[in-house]
């Protein structure tokens, strides 16, 4: 895991037509991401970063020149060398750290993969794809996520259909 990238951040779409571009932040937010100058091994440079004051920013990139370039960039998630970020703490973790972990019920039936972390305000979110397509979300917490490693996340048989 020590050489997987971290993702900051992911490009929701265009914002003006001078090639900034809008961005949904992830785990610490905006003053998590101010010190980067950089993205994706280098690819995209940051020439101008600023709060939009909704819990996201706005960029500009060195490499974009106008809105027909930033839109091409929707989807696009920015990451880091985790080298380039501090030491974690006991208990703490990346988002990209739990992105395509199997999953398995406390009962040791394998049920899917998350495949995605979210928050929206309260606590964190991950989001479980089964093997047949269909997703379910689960809060992560203690009780529904007694465990989780390099390897799998466990959660509560109490919090699966």
């Amino acid at each position: 895991m020590q050489d997987k990238p971290v993702t900051l951040a992911a490009v929701t779409g265009a914002h003006g037509v001078a090639g900034e571009v809008r961005l949904k932040l992830l785990g610490e937010g905006f003053e998590a991401l101010k010190p980067h100058k950089s993205f994706n091994e280098g690819a995209l440079t940051v020439s101008k970063l600023r709060s939009d004051n909704k819990g996201g920013a706005i960029a500009r990139f060195a490499e974009v020149a106008d809105r027909t370039a930033a839109e091409k960039l929707r989807g696009t998630v920015l990451t880091v060398s985790r080298d380039a970020l501090p030491e974690l703490e006991e208990g703490e973790f990346y988002y990209s750290d739990l992105l395509g972990l199997p999953v398995m019920t406390d009962k040791g039936e394998a049920i899917g993969r998350v495949c995605a972390v979210e928050n929206f305000g309260a606590t964190e979110i991950i989001e479980i794809e089964q093997p047949d397509g269909k997703k379910f979300m689960v809060p992560l917490t203690e009780q529904a996520v007694p465990g989780w490693d390099t390897e799998k996340l466990t959660v509560s048989s109490d919090f699966v259909d």
